[in-house]
């Protein structure tokens, strides 16, 4: 009997040593999976293969790379600069608050010792408000008288005066009594005392966006003299800034706007922003249409201040007014629209396939 034992034991052990995977599933459970040393050992050497591979595979920053986008930057920084001695001479240089030259340092200065001014008479108009609870001067005539003194000599001090076609519109205009809405394309810092000027010694506001708010010296002249700030992001605000658009409308003073919202960073025109013309509209006042042609040739976005006068090289198109009544708020906008790219050269107009 043991020796029978002996021989089934030893044919066992045989078996196993000839097909160790067969023998070995043969007496495991169907519910695990036992492999071989021989086959885990196999398996590991093809996993740390495939990882090898893949870590092949992945790439890596090189030092051409970092190279290539250096010189990519350098090469931007380089073209800006040329564009800048082009357009600003030899003296022009680039800082980070935009670029400058010496006619635009000339009127840097004289910006902002007239600012200095400008912001002592807005103070003491503030003063007098305070003192006598607003009762005096209502409509806010003073600081707004004082904001075009300072737009007008600071024009004929840097020999800025743009050239002004149709002014007779305007006047006309002011001589009927009427108030209006006077809306203007907009791609420069100059298109603000270009339309001031436009404008002429009358009573104005301005539609503008709450952001001005912080621009010192200008930000003040806007609270003072209670100019229209639109806060996109918030609807409630909106509907306030409306009826106190309208309102000034009623009580016979002028609105300005411009349209897009921003300046033009191409120089085009771009899209109206929603509820433009809807002061004026709801009123049932007239618009007049102004393109400003130019402005971004003295002063490019990319400047701090202008770098050479205005004289003889911008120009303001005063277009007839277009009545409100008897159109909806979009063939207000359309008309305005249609008759500022008139005005305006080619350069200027809105490409049909991304600005329309």
């Amino acid at each position: 009997m043991k020796s029978t034992t002996t021989c089934a034991s030893a044919a066992l052990l045989l078996a196993v040593a000839h097909n160790p995977v067969t023998t070995t599933l043969a007496f495991s459970p169907p519910s695990h999976d036992v492999r071989s040393p021989i086959t885990l050992r196999s398996q590991r050497q093809t996993r740390h293969t495939s990882l090898h591979l893949s870590a092949e595979a992945v790439p890596t920053p090189s030092n051409d790379d970092s190279t290539s986008a250096t010189t990519s930057a350098l090469t931007k920084q380089q073209k800006r600069m040329q564009q800048i001695r082009k357009e600003g001479g030899i003296f022009a240089i680039n800082t980070k608050l935009g670029a400058l030259n010496p006619y635009a340092i000339y009127y840097g200065l004289v910006s902002i010792a007239l600012g200095l001014v400008w912001f002592v008479a807005l103070t003491f108009s503030q003063l007098l408000y305070k003192l006598t609870g607003g009762r005096l001067d209502k409509k806010r005539r003073l600081p707004v008288f004082f904001s075009h003194v300072w737009g007008t000599l600071l024009l004929l001090f840097t020999g800025s005066f743009p050239k002004v076609e149709n002014w007779n519109v305007i006047q006309d205009f002011h001589k009927s009594g009427r108030k209006a809405m006077f809306v203007a394309n907009h791609n420069s810092w100059m298109d603000i005392p270009f339309l001031g000027h436009t404008i002429g010694w009358h009573n104005y506001k301005f539609v503008a966006k709450k952001e001005l708010e912080k621009v010192p010296i200008l930000g003040k002249a806007i609270k003072v003299a209670k100019n229209v700030l639109v806060d996109r992001t918030n609807r409630k605000s909106q509907l306030l800034t409306l009826k106190q658009g309208m309102r000034w409308l009623d009580d016979g003073v002028n609105l300005c706007t411009f349209p897009e919202g921003t300046r033009s960073r191409s120089g085009r025109l771009m899209p109206f922003k929603n509820g433009a013309f809807k002061m004026a509209h709801k009123a049932g006042k007239p618009v007049i249409p102004i393109s400003i042609c130019g402005a971004a040739k003295v002063m490019p976005s990319y400047w701090l201040f202008p770098m050479k006068p205005s004289y003889n090289v911008c120009k303001v198109v005063v277009h007839e007014p277009i009545e409100s009544e008897g159109k909806t708020e979009q063939e207000l906008a359309d008309a305005v629209r249609d008759a500022i790219i008139e005005g305006l050269p080619e350069e200027q107009r809105p490409l049909l396939t991304t600005d329309q």
